[in-house]
């Protein structure tokens, strides 16, 4: 019976280091999101972190306009970034639990 409760426990032990190595390659993931008429870009990684924002000057003399597109630009590329991130951490936690019956965590 410990034989089993140990291999779990690696088995546990594992996971949680795939998840980590996974968290770290979500790191270099990177989204690209234009705006509207593509007069803006945002750039953010799968974790959710914004790398980059460019904006042309004819926005800068704007700041209505300027807050709209960046609202909108940020919210599509956090909505895309947390989707990859959900997809991904669900994997790599999947794919390194132990398969214990009845426990069917994932769906």
């Amino acid at each position: 019976m410990f034989g089993d409760i140990s291999g779990m426990m690696d088995k546990f032990k594992q996971a949680q280091q795939k998840v980590e190595e996974t968290k770290k390659r979500l790191n270099t993931v990177l989204i690209d999101e234009n705006g509207a008429d593509n007069k803006l870009k945002v750039t953010v990684t799968a974790n959710r972190e914004i790398k980059a924002i460019t904006i042309p000057n004819e926005l800068l003399n704007d700041a209505e306009e300027l807050e709209d597109y960046l609202i909108l630009t940020l919210n599509k590329a956090l909505k895309r970034a947390n989707e990859i991130n959900e997809q991904e951490m669900a994997l790599a936690a999947k794919s390194g639990m132990p398969n214990i019956p009845g426990m069917d965590l994932f769906k």
